[in-house]
């Protein structure tokens, strides 16, 4: 794997409109390059202004994640399996477009809109402990891209391939530079047997184009079974072979943040025991999508947010259904 690219100073007055990160050209493989954007994004003067220190700043900029073991206690992440209930007993909103099931076993694998949908996940977007640590890494204000539930049952649960959630939204979504974060909370215990989330620790340091071009509705098979955007074999070998992978786990409610760019995948559960993670995407206010770079028509509004970018406010500490341990 060959490594181009210029540094961040090289590209602070690049045209804002320009493709910095062309992927899905037609031209075949193309070789990964440095990533042209920052990791923290909070100008210097202001780095230190959040609840991040120093020392999980720079480990969010060496490892492109963070993970908080119990950040809330389980009893408070209860209420979510209530509606997902509700959910599957619903016939209409089972024959929704934002519902996606599971290409094996046809049950419920992700429920898209989440914050739209769901009381309890609209609170916990705007949690002022998880929206600060959000601001501070994406320097200013945010709105929701895109929030899901992803859900594997056991024994049936199909694994999600080695990909950057930058890559699609980038190509399909038209979301412009790498200012966007996901935040990862579990419902459920996630330990090596369910299919855990697999990250590739420093992989987000590199931007990895994907080979082919993007068909007209896409979204509609790469959400059940994704082909686009998956890093070739010799790429990801060498990726790992510094920092190897790390697959965070824990009890519900531990956190994961993860960067756009960093690299990861999940396993086929083949445990008796459920897995279910909520994921809500942060991006700046001032990162907002523009026409997708592939050329097609937008992915729908579920899967990326383009008309409501309102700044998130943060929730009272009272109004929140729950509280957080640390």
């Amino acid at each position: 794997m060959q490594v181009t690219g210029k540094s961040d100073a090289a590209h602070e007055h690049e045209d804002v409109d320009k493709d910095l990160y062309p992927t899905r050209t037609g031209e075949g493989e193309a070789e990964p390059f440095v990533r042209r954007d920052p990791v923290v994004h909070s100008p210097n003067q202001e780095r230190w202004d959040g609840p991040l220190g120093e020392d999980m700043l720079s480990r969010y900029e060496r490892d492109g994640f963070l993970w908080f073991e119990g950040f809330y206690s389980q009893e408070r992440v209860h209420p979510f399996f209530d509606e997902l209930r509700e959910m599957a007993a619903d016939t209409e909103f089972m024959d929704s477009e934002g519902l996606i099931t599971d290409p094996d076993s046809g049950e419920i694998r992700s429920v898209f809109g989440m914050h739209r949908i769901s009381e309890y996940f609209s609170e916990l977007t705007r949690d002022p402990r998880i929206l600060g640590m959000v601001r501070q890494l994406l320097g200013g204000d945010v709105y929701i891209h895109q929030s899901r539930i992803n859900d594997k049952y056991g024994f049936k649960g199909s694994g999600f391939e080695w990909h950057s959630d930058f890559e699609t939204w980038h190509s399909e979504d038209g979301m412009p530079r790498m200012r966007a974060l996901s935040a990862s909370l579990l419902l459920t215990d996630n330990n090596e047997f369910n299919g855990p989330l697999m990250l590739i620790p420093g992989s987000h340091q590199y931007f990895v184009p994907s080979a082919g071009e993007t068909p007209e509705g896409n979204w509609k098979d790469s959400l059940k079974d994704q082909r686009l955007g998956v890093p070739d074999k010799a790429t990801l070998r060498k990726l790992a072979a510094k920092d190897g992978i790390q697959a965070p786990k824990g009890g519900p409610g531990s956190l994961l943040l993860f960067e756009c760019n960093t690299l990861h995948a999940s396993n086929k559960n083949m445990s008796p025991w459920p897995r279910s993670n909520l994921f809500f995407v942060y991006n700046s206010v001032d990162n907002t999508p523009v026409d997708p770079y592939c050329g097609n028509r937008p992915r729908p509004g579920f899967l990326a947010e383009r008309e409501e970018f309102d700044p998130l406010t943060m929730a009272p500490n009272g109004h929140l259904p729950w509280t957080a341990k640390l």
